[in-house]
């Protein structure tokens, strides 16, 4: 079975909320791995957002929502629908507060793919590595490979709560 079936299986056969994101893990991780993998819901155009998802909830758990403040970030994901990276933990700090948290892991590069429906990014997907580690290659894979993955989890995700 391939990666994309295993995820499939995974997807049809969930029977929680999270089991959707798990399998979406799963398969980033067979794909090209990712030390940090979460993701966060984005409600009300972009004004609040909530992390749905981590794999590693002590240092980034799930949380409630928090108000979004305009920035350089919002202006690449929420509103030109394209992927964040950064590749040096300088650039993280340039849109993330929580940057020392980010290196204090051994972290140092991140990507963040808008996930949109109806024009309208809806969640995005955050991963994050050792220092150039989001290279134009794993970009690219990433938006290939696990683009409608990340759609078809969220829609999982957001069926599966409102049961």
């Amino acid at each position: 079975m391939t990666p994309e079936q295993s995820f499939a299986q995974a997807i049809a056969t969930a029977r929680q909320p999270i089991d959707a994101f798990a399998a979406l893990d799963r398969l980033t991780q067979e794909l090209l791995g990712a030390k940090l993998f979460t993701v966060t819901t984005v409600e009300e155009n972009g004004a609040l957002a909530r992390r749905s998802y981590s794999n590693m909830p002590a240092a980034y758990p799930t949380s409630g929502t928090k108000r979004v403040d305009p920035s350089r970030w919002n202006n690449i994901v929420l509103e030109r629908h394209e992927s964040f990276v950064a590749n040096t933990l300088a650039d993280i700090a340039t849109v993330f507060p929580d940057h020392e948290l980010i290196g204090s892991l051994g972290l140092g590069s991140c990507i963040n793919m808008p996930i949109l429906v109806g024009g309208e990014v809806i969640a995005t997907l955050n991963l994050l590595d050792a220092p150039g580690y989001f290279t134009p290659e794993r970009v690219a894979l990433i938006a290939e490979r696990l683009t409608l993955p990340a759609l078809a989890a969220q829609l999982a995700y957001d069926r599966l709560s409102a049961r």
